[in-house]
């Protein structure tokens, strides 16, 4: 399914490909991923994130923009931006994202720490890296079942249903 399969008055979970693919205008996905949010913008869907995937966006579009300002390969990135601090304070793609985020309609959830637990024994019940674990656990405690990624890891879950850009 696609992001434009979902019906009006319908509540997404966004992971963090979807904002990163918007916010660096990715030439495949960028324009599915904005007219995704230009629909919670409008309130025809209601878009929901959490904390932790705030954070894992802002990361990747660190990584992406210090890649195109600083030219550097994409091999060893994290290790480069931790070298030099001086560069980090350059980047602000990744900080403009995060406002952004935040001054929209998207609804932000914040992680009680049981639903960390909660997500750590999904992690080792099905197999999915922590911080997706965790975006399933946070959909189960707030009733959710659609989430927008490109993540096919994502479909290991039956209950779960999942749109990707296009």
């Amino acid at each position: 399914m696609t992001f434009a399969d979902l019906g009006a008055g319908e509540a997404i979970f966004l992971d963090a490909n979807p904002f990163v693919y918007h916010f660096v205008s990715d030439p495949l996905y960028g324009a599915a991923c904005s007219q995704l949010f230009q629909r919670v913008e409008n309130q025809e869907i209601r878009g929901l994130t959490s904390t932790h995937v705030l954070t894992e966006m802002a990361h990747r579009i660190m990584t992406v923009e210090a890649i195109g300002a600083f030219a550097w390969p994409v091999a060893g990135i994290a290790r480069r931006l931790r070298q030099h601090p001086t560069l980090v304070q350059q980047l602000a793609g990744f900080h403009q994202a995060v406002e952004r985020v935040l001054q929209s309609r998207i609804q932000v959830l914040t992680i009680p720490v049981p639903q960390v637990a909660a997500g750590t024994m999904l992690s080792r019940q099905i197999g999915l890296l922590s911080n997706d674990a965790l975006i399933v656990a946070v959909m189960q405690a707030n009733g959710l079942s659609k989430l927008a990624s490109s993540d096919q890891d994502f479909d290991r879950i039956p209950w779960l249903a999942r749109y990707e850009p296009v």
